[in-house]
């Protein structure tokens, strides 16, 4: 075995909710062996890649071959609209750090994680991969959303000027273990598991912001990190690939919320506060370009995945990130 042969992958953010799915499914592969893979799970505590310098040590330090690049700063929509500027300009920082360095030290793949939210905000739909550039994106998060978009930008700009092939993927909404539980902060499924637990620990209504009406796509940390395995090691272009279920297991946030209540046998009373902004009413994605490559990938249903999120959050309450 040579050292050309080995793989080592730096995973930024590597502690959060994606990146702890990546390193639970990759633990848990029966061919780890035969890959010849090394992983490096990097958490902001390590690295802060908004500073150059720490970038570049973190580096030289791993001397990766190929990047899972996951972080980001990151927050929910009512974060987003009072930090617009804060999370273009510390995304730029991060996204521009980490690709011109791997390319500075030679890294042969980075595969970036994107948002469904760098879509236009109006658009037809199902949004489809052709459309990243093709008009604004919601105002409610533009700086994240022009940030995230930016690395598309920078990824035909490293094939064009440089010849590499550094890509991106967009997955739907995210969930499951290690998410970010905060109420005020985090995103709508977690958010929704955390205020569950507290309305059945304190035998309070569960109050639920907006109308309950927005439809979401919805997909399991533990079926992306699969996706995004496969997207670093098969998919051979820099254009982003939709990692998503289909549009048929399209959701509702009063869908959402009530497959929640279930999960955590919650038996108390549901109130929509239409005080609170909805957001975007539906970002539907298509996942044909995903299924013209693996047509016979299973997704997680729903449930079980909520199931199995909400019982990993009942039981890691005191250590979750909340």
């Amino acid at each position: 075995m040579t050292s050309e042969q080995q793989k080592r992958i730096l995973v930024t953010g590597g502690t959060g909710l994606v990146g702890s799915a990546i390193k639970h499914v990759i633990e848990n592969e029966s061919d780890r062996e035969k890959l010849n893979e090394e992983y490096f799970f990097i958490s902001s505590k390590e690295c802060d890649l908004r500073n150059r310098e720490q970038t570049e040590a973190l580096f030289k330090k791993y001397q990766p071959t190929h990047v899972i690049h996951l972080a980001a700063l990151v927050g929910g929509l009512f974060r987003n609209l009072s930090r617009n500027l804060d999370f273009f300009r510390e995304n730029m920082e991060i996204n521009d750090n980490v690709l011109s360095i791997a390319y500075q030290t030679g890294v042969k793949r980075v595969v970036s994680c994107l948002s469904t939210c760098i879509f236009p905000d109006k658009t037809s739909y199902p949004i489809d991969e052709t459309m990243v550039h093709n008009g604004p994106p919601h105002d409610s998060n533009f700086g994240y959303s022009y940030a995230k978009r930016m690395i598309d930008v920078l990824n035909r700009g490293y094939a064009v000027q440089h010849g590499v092939n550094y890509t991106s993927i967009i997955p739907t909404n995210v969930y499951g273990p290690n998410d970010n539980f905060n109420i005020e902060d985090g995103h709508v499924l977690p958010g929704l598991i955390h205020k569950c637990y507290l309305a059945k620990k304190n035998n309070t209504p569960l109050t639920i912001w907006g109308s309950g009406k927005p439809l979401r796509q919805f997909i399991y940390s533990y079926d992306l990190a699969k996706l995004y395995l496969w997207v670093l090691r098969e998919y051979d272009s820099i254009e982003p690939i939709i990692l998503s279920v289909g549009e048929e297991d399209e959701v509702s946030i009063k869908q959402a919320a009530e497959a929640v209540v279930k999960a955590m046998n919650f038996t108390g009373e549901v109130k929509y506060d239409t005080t609170r902004a909805d957001g975007q009413f539906k970002k539907t994605a298509s996942n044909k370009k995903l299924r013209g490559y693996l047509p016979d990938f299973k997704f997680t249903p729903f449930e079980e995945a909520i199931q199995y999120t909400c019982d990993w959050f009942e039981k890691n309450y005191d250590k979750a990130r909340k």
